[in-house]
């Protein structure tokens, strides 16, 4: 049994993970905005009764939709300020943890194969920017503080995750549940369903019980390495909609596509190569099957 610490507890990854690890046997401490605030340096000195084996950072601040774009000064001082004061608490009290910590694919620049020796080069699209810069931030703090102390740190940067628990906190929800969203009330009653851009851009996605488990075997397998984690795999929202319209029983030609409205990037899938040199024989959740899951749980929130 190890000694765990979660930050970003309360999200939808965070808490996935949490109950992952538990369920392992471990001892979760879970960090969240009311236990701890990581914006102050001195809240993390409350956690210091244990030394812990692992340190998973899950913490961020941002949305789905076009937060980065509106809120990116805002996001530049959040999320540094979130990091820093971990990587520090890191480095001084936990020396002997490993460190867990997750990127973002909007740190790639958008016209690069998104493989992980690609990960810094460029300018990040520009919506993005702030909260890109912030993320290549930390895996620069943990590299950093590797060479110098001689910790150890695992970068994982995330497709689109997906699935049932999602956190519904009033944020703005992802592409996917958005879309199940306007569809079943669509179905339900009978309002427009319409979706932004043309229907072709193309979005990966990971279920979350691939994801969290993944995770676990990683940090079992390797260490001091920046990986890509997702399945490798596109498909256009157009692809999306009529899944979500073949399970809830809605006419796909219904749907209305507004070309005027924001998109960002036309494709956007992690290159996996190496995930899949260190975990062989990947095999991931069927797309139907996984929004077959996540219409379940939507509908029971009535969202």
């Amino acid at each position: 049994m190890s000694n765990i610490i979660v930050a970003g507890s309360s999200g939808f990854i965070g808490k996935n993970m949490c109950d992952f690890l538990e369920r392992k046997g471990h001892k979760v401490v879970r960090l969240n905005s009311k236990n701890c605030d990581l914006l102050e340096h001195k809240s993390l000195l409350n956690y210091n009764n244990l030394k812990y084996d692992y340190i998973y950072n899950f913490s961020a601040y941002t949305q789905a939709g076009n937060f980065c774009d509106l809120y990116g000064g805002d996001q530049w001082i959040i999320n540094n300020k979130m990091n820093i004061n971990l990587l520090e608490w890191w480095a001084k009290y936990q020396s002997q943890a490993k460190m867990i910590a997750f990127g973002t694919s909007v740190s790639y620049t958008v016209y690069e194969n998104l493989s992980e020796e690609t990960y810094m080069d460029g300018e990040p699209y520009e919506k993005y920017y702030a909260y890109a810069h912030s993320k290549r931030e930390l895996l620069v703090g943990l590299q950093s503080l590797s060479k110098q102390y001689g910790l150890k740190y695992l970068y994982l940067i995330p497709s689109t995750v997906y699935g049932p628990n999602y956190h519904l906190d009033g944020r703005e929800l992802h592409f996917i549940y958005d879309l199940i969203r306007k569809i079943i009330r669509g179905k339900e009653f009978g309002e427009t369903v319409t979706l932004w851009g043309d229907g072709t851009q193309k979005r990966e996605l990971i279920y979350i019980d691939d994801f969290v488990k993944i995770t676990y075997n990683l940090n079992e397998i390797t260490e001091n390495e920046i990986i890509n984690l997702g399945t490798g795999d596109e498909h256009t929202i157009i692809s999306f909609a009529k899944i979500i319209c073949n399970e809830v029983g809605y006419d796909f030609h219904k749907i209305n596509f507004d070309t005027s409205q924001f998109v960002g990037a036309k494709s956007k899938v992690l290159n996996i190569s190496k995930l899949s040199k260190l975990i062989p024989n990947l095999s991931f959740t069927n797309l139907e099957i996984g929004i077959r899951e996540t219409i379940k749980w939507c509908k029971n929130q009535k969202l």
